[in-house]
């Protein structure tokens, strides 16, 4: 088989290497006959005549087929200077440019092998010269490559078959060889005659057991070195009579009877031997007997202890798989509990520090602990209940000495130990008295510090523990001490981030009056994540709605929140657009990420973030959205029909080079908009689909409230324990009443702000807004008057009235006014000054046609300007 493998990779190496070589031929020939094919046609009588002529196109194009046919290339192609083709077997390619003949143009003919368009080719460029050698064009002919491995497919069939008759000659003449051997060999092949002598060899000298053969005339045939051991045979034992070797009777006679036996155990000098004997007969050769012998005399000692220490090793094995389950301190010492009875002992107590229930760092001060966990064989034991303050105060005990000395105390007969009984006579009195009598306590330490104590108690049906019970008390507890510190150390980070995250996320949502919002966050099993919501007031009586999603878990999560909430928070004071915020965010992000590179910490990166931010205006319902990577919130309109609109979708926060898009919706009022996180509608047992699928389910139903939809989303979507973090917000919309909307076009006209300012002044009066107008006027004129001044038509006044009355002016201009104290010799410079003293808010928003210069002030309450900073302001 081997010389037939070899056969086998030598044909198939030798029909690559023809395979290859045809190819390569192919492809030289190619190149050659495209050479000569590209220069026959470019140095023709009357190419460069042609070339010259009003229209190459038709002089060339039937000579340019005549020679691709004659010359058995693919294609002649003739290009002017630029490379622009003039001719082409394929007319529909005629005025295109050719790729890659710059070096031709420069004079160079080359060869190459050409991917691109229209094909992949062997093919070679050359240029054409006029008699003052100039290049008026250039002649390109090759072949293409599906040409070159059609002609190699023809040759492959002999090839191949070629291969196959040399792989059958040569495995036919191995197989002949073969067959000849195993004749001459009676069937033994050249390993099993070396496997043979190797295993006679083995039997000799390498087995631990001994072997003896002994013949049908009762003659000793054949001793290995460990039967010569075992037995003390002289060096001269071979071929003597069995019953002369002086073996012992017992041993002597099942030599000699040839009789078969199983491990029976015969006395030799001081040892005791199990011997099996078989006969030879039915394997061939005359009539004799083998027999083999182990030495027995340790392994009866040892059986006993072996059993021992492996009932040990499956009971710490089993403690390994059954403590630290949870990651919580109060289960774990449980189960140690749980392990330990009644395989080890009848009674166990465990003790832990206050401060390690509490998940903090255990302190130095070990006197007093908390009996946590308590598990025996039977009821009505006299030991203290869990919950009991356990004191160590008398220094004379052996849970004292334990700890002292940071390892085990063993206790064997608890009835002769005075100490035990010098803290608590009378519970020592009534243990006795039950049947505890045998002791084992273990302090439970974590890295060199002390969490506790553990104490295992024996019964009067139960041996007193011995020396070597304490080993494996001592390793039990220590599994237990790594699983309760990592349990505190995991309560203390998971209280920490929870603290963290409740501190970051909103604590409650803000006074407006166009959305009823409900919302509702769920941490996730494996702790706290980095979800997350918020409602943004914004002026204009506008709200804006956020939903965001950080990857991964933990406190690293909650604090990559609190900073992306930080940002739109601040982002948002600017009064961006939906995709103009999500792009400062991104870029924030990017900047994160980079840092965090550099900076060679194990933070994880902000890439993948997703959020939604949403904006929605009360006048007219129209909500502008933005999202990154984020899925799409659902709308249930008024009659509770939910549908999923079809917003552009951007890349996560963090992947940069993408813009930032946003999608509008007209949500009629009472229509509820609901934004979430991914996990509100996967988990490992449903895919998205499915989520979105029980989503609608859930919601499809008019008239809820949004509280009562957080509720049945929370009940019918999410298990008791969720794998992801959710947050949630749902928004049912409210318009403003047209009645409080006034609107007014503004000639570009300086003339025409008094005009308006009437308007205004009567609108206020309809209100019943007569102590606010004098403000609104000085406002209005102010901003109005910039407007004009430095803006660009269409100037528009906008007045809405809702809980505070917000006065709007815009313009088609992108400048920005700022406020700037103005000099004595200034004439202007004064009005953003006063609109704000009058104003409690003032701003500017832009929009995709101009900007938004806002002001607001609360109804019923006339704010009172700085006088002395007025008459400083207005000083000449």
């Amino acid at each position: 088989m081997l010389q037939a493998l070899i056969m086998l990779v030598v044909v198939v190496v030798a029909a690559a290497a023809l395979v290859v070589q045809g190819r390569r031929d192919a492809e030289h020939n190619a190149r050659n006959r495209s050479l000569a094919a590209a220069e026959g046609f470019a140095h023709a009588p009357g190419t460069a005549l042609a070339l010259r002529s009003p229209d190459p196109t038709a002089r060339l194009q039937a000579a340019a087929e005549r020679a691709r046919r004659g010359s058995g290339v693919d294609f002649i192609t003739v290009l002017d200077k630029q490379g622009v083709r003039l001719t082409d077997p394929e007319p529909a390619l005629i005025g295109t440019k050719a790729q890659g003949v710059g070096r031709a143009a420069a004079g160079e003919a080359f060869t190459e092998t050409f991917h691109g368009r229209p094909t992949d080719a062997v093919r070679a460029v050359v240029p054409v010269t006029d008699a003052s050698r100039r290049v008026v064009g250039m002649v390109s002919a090759g072949i293409q490559f599906a040409t070159l491995g059609h002609v190699l497919n023809q040759q492959l069939p002999m090839l191949l078959g070629s291969a196959g008759v040399a792989l059958a000659l040569a495995t036919g003449g191995t197989a002949l060889v073969s067959r000849r051997l195993l004749r001459q060999t009676h069937g033994l092949g050249p390993a099993e005659m070396t496997r043979m002598y190797e295993h006679h060899d083995a039997v000799l000298h390498a087995v631990r057991e001994g072997v003896l053969i002994v013949g049908g005339d009762g003659r000793l045939l054949l001793a290995n070195d460990e039967a010569r051991r075992l037995l003390g045979l002289a060096e001269d034992a071979d071929l003597r009579q069995a019953a002369e070797l002086g073996l012992g009777p017992a041993l002597s006679r099942l030599l000699v009877s040839g009789e078969a036996a199983s491990d029976e155990v015969v006395p030799v000098g001081d040892r005791l031997l199990a011997v099996n004997t078989r006969l030879t007969a039915p394997y061939g050769g005359a009539q004799g007997l083998v027999a083999t012998f182990r030495d027995t005399t340790e392994l009866t000692a040892l059986t006993g202890q072996a059993e021992v220490a492996r009932g040990r090793l499956s009971f710490l094995y089993e403690a390994g798989t059954r403590i630290g389950t949870t990651l919580d301190v109060r289960r774990t010492a449980e189960e140690l509990s749980e392990v330990a009875v009644p395989r080890m002992a009848d009674f166990v107590t465990v003790e832990l520090l206050d401060s390690v229930l509490r998940g903090e760092e255990p302190t130095s001060a070990v006197d007093r602990m908390r009996r946590t966990a308590l598990r025996g064989v039977q009821a009505g034991h006299p030991l203290q209940p869990v919950g009991d303050l356990i004191r160590f105060v008398v220094a004379d005990t052996p849970m004292v000495a334990a700890l002292q000395r940071g390892k085990a105390v063993l206790v064997p007969d608890l009835h002769a130990a005075r100490d035990w009984r010098a803290q608590d006579p009378e519970g020592a009195r009534q243990a006795l008295d039950y049947g505890i009598h045998s002791l084992i306590t273990v302090p439970l330490r974590a890295r060199g510090i002390v969490l506790g104590m553990v104490n295992f108690w024996r019964g009067a049906d139960s041996a007193r523990f011995e020396e070597e019970d304490v080993a494996v008390a001592e390793e039990l507890v220590a599994r237990t001490a790594v699983a309760i510190d990592n349990a505190r150390r995991y309560s203390r980070e998971h209280a920490m981030a929870v603290t963290l995250q409740r501190s970051l996320l909103p604590s409650g949502l803000p006074d407006q009056d166009v959305l009823e919002i409900a919302s509702r966050y769920l941490p996730a099993q494996s702790g706290v994540g980095g979800d997350w919501f918020d409602v943004i007031p914004l002026p204009g009586f506008r709200v804006a709605l956020v939903v965001g999603d950080i990857v991964g878990h933990g406190l690293h999560a909650a604090v990559t929140m609190g900073r992306l909430r930080t940002a739109v928070l601040n982002f948002s004071s600017l009064d961006l657009a939906p995709d103009e915020l999500l792009g400062y965010l991104d870029e924030m992000v990017t900047r994160l990420d980079a840092q965090t590179e550099t900076a060679d910490d194990d933070g994880a990166p902000l890439t993948g973030a997703t959020c939604l931010y949403a904006i929605y205006d009360p006048v007219g319902g129209r909500c502008t959205l933005s999202r990154a990577g984020h899925i799409a919130p659902a709308v249930v309109d008024v009659r509770g029909t939910v549908t999923f609109p079809d917003l552009p979708l951007s890349p996560p926060l963090g992947v940069g080079g993408h813009p930032f898009e946003a999608g509008e919706l007209d949500l009629p009022e009472g229509s509820r908009l609901i934004l979430f996180t991914d996990g509100l509608i996967e988990d490992r047992g449903r895919d998205i689909d499915e989520g979105l699928e029980m989503l609608c389910s859930a919601v499809a139903e008019a008239g809820r409230t949004p509280e009562d939809t957080c509720r049945i989303l929370v009940e019918t979507m999410l298990p008791e324990r969720p794998s992801d973090d959710v947050a949630l917000l749902v928004a049912r919309t409210r318009l403003l009443d047209p009645s409080k909307v006034a609107t007014w076009d503004v000639p570009f006209d300086a003339m025409a702000v008094s005009q308006v300012r009437t308007d205004v002044s009567r609108r206020l009066a309809d209100w019943g807004l007569e102590e606010s107008a004098f403000a609104t006027e000085l406002i209005l004129s102010e901003l109005l008057t910039n407007a004009i001044r430095y803006g660009a038509p269409p100037v528009r006044v906008r007045i809405l009235l809702g809980r505070t009355l917000v006065c709007e002016v815009s313009d088609r201009s992108n400048t920005s006014p700022r406020l700037r104290r103005a000099a004595t010799t200034d004439e202007g410079g004064r009005g953003l000054f006063l609109v704000s003293q009058y104003a409690d808010r003032w701003g500017t928003r832009y929009a995709a046609d101009g900007k938004v210069i806002w002001a607001e002030q609360t109804l019923g309450r006339t704010r009172e300007p700085d006088v002395t900073a007025l008459i400083e302001e207005m000083a000449w």
